[in-house]
């Protein structure tokens, strides 16, 4: 006898292994939440070195991250995980910031982000987008 997976759980991304790199900590525990509820592994850091670093621990299946962040931002996380991973999906999230969140996510498209998602966002948009990125063939999309 199977056991059915809870609700929320989604067959794409259940088991697997996302890193969230996001200085604000509320949404980074929102994000948490999110994936969890998903199905996934979640993995947190809170700068892009600190992401860098669980990136080495935990081999992710998925890495979302924002752009603007202390220490080591969200661009040079991704061109730093393309360079040693470049199978790995990366999800850029960002609101932008002085910029406007639509000219730094096309940044973070260009120098490697698989997808980009402007906050604010529903949980479902970004869950969404995984899945788009971790199914097989593994799209990439926009938000």
């Amino acid at each position: 006898m199977t056991t059915p997976n809870p609700p929320d759980v989604n067959p794409v991304l259940d088991g697997k292994v996302v890193l969230l790199i996001e200085d604000d900590a509320v949404m980074l525990r929102a994000l948490g939440h999110a994936f969890q509820q998903a199905g996934c592994r979640v993995v947190g850091a809170r700068d892009g070195d600190e992401g860098l670093n669980r990136f080495a621990e935990r081999s992710p299946d998925l890495v979302v991250t924002d752009i603007l962040m202390p220490n080591r931002e969200g661009v040079e996380t991704i061109l730093a995980i393309k360079a040693r991973a470049p199978e790995v999906k990366i999800l850029a999230i960002s609101g932008g910031g002085r910029l406007g969140a639509e000219e730094v996510l096309s940044l973070a498209g260009r120098l490697g982000a698989d997808a980009v998602l402007p906050k604010p966002f529903r949980s479902a948009q970004i869950i969404a987008v995984a899945c788009r990125l971790l199914q097989p063939g593994g799209q990439t999309a926009e938000g």
